[in-house]
């Protein structure tokens, strides 16, 4: 089981109190019980600009990809044939892959690092991989609270790997009970695979069931 960590010291403005951006506030810390709070409430963090302040999203609309909408093409029902689904086996390095400062728009730098990687040891961030003859190949990093996981970046080193990962974490995930994965902004990427949005006041609507149903066993999925 997670390990609940303190409570946050900050109170967060409503979610739905965002700027046309999509920003509800900016500062804050990046405590695990700070960044809980945020996730329970509808926002995630990111980063102003490199190495600045860390500004806190409620994007409308959201992005979100339902399991039981998930589409997958012939040529990428192949390129799962060529990778090996693992979760939690590398944490670490899917979270070094993804900050990466060599990517386009990079936004995860040191601190979204540790605050992240100290969630992962309490239980609450996971990685989900996508393995190969020459090693980790893709993979995806987020949290997962309840029914909800809220996916934070992915990468891939061969073609289709973070998509293959993306799938084995819709099959963990499952169609039994609610189930939602948080893709924050929808992309031509992720819209192949059927991702969708959600205005801001249903995406809310919808958290407290989301997270208070009992998610899957991510301690089992890990051995």
């Amino acid at each position: 089981m997670p390990v609940e960590p303190p409570s946050s010291a900050w109170l967060f403005p409503p979610a739905d109190s965002a700027d046309d951006h999509g920003v509800v506030g900016v500062g804050a810390d990046l405590d695990p019980g700070t960044l809980l709070t945020a996730y329970r409430s509808g926002l995630f963090p990111m980063p102003v600009r490199e190495d600045g302040a860390v500004a806190w999203w409620s994007p409308d609309p959201r992005g979100v990809l339902r399991p039981a909408d998930v589409r997958v093409s012939r040529s990428l029902r192949r390129s799962q044939r060529r990778y090996e689904v693992r979760v939690d086996t590398a944490f670490d390095e899917v979270l070094e892959a993804c900050a990466d400062p060599e990517r386009p728009r990079r936004w995860i730098d040191a601190r979204m690092v540790a605050a992240y990687t100290e969630l992962h040891r309490l239980g609450w961030a996971h990685s989900v991989e996508a393995w190969d003859d020459e090693g980790l190949a893709g993979g995806l990093y987020g949290v997962g609270l309840g029914g909800l996981f809220a996916g934070e970046s992915m990468f891939h080193r061969r073609t289709d790997a973070s998509k293959v990962a993306l799938l084995g974490l819709v099959d963990l995930l499952g169609t039994s009970g609610p189930r939602l994965v948080d893709v924050q902004w929808t992309t031509p990427h992720l819209a192949g695979l059927g991702a969708t949005e959600l205005q801001r006041d249903v995406y809310l609507g919808m958290l407290p069931t989301l997270t208070s149903a009992t998610g899957p066993d991510w301690a089992a999925a890990a051995n």
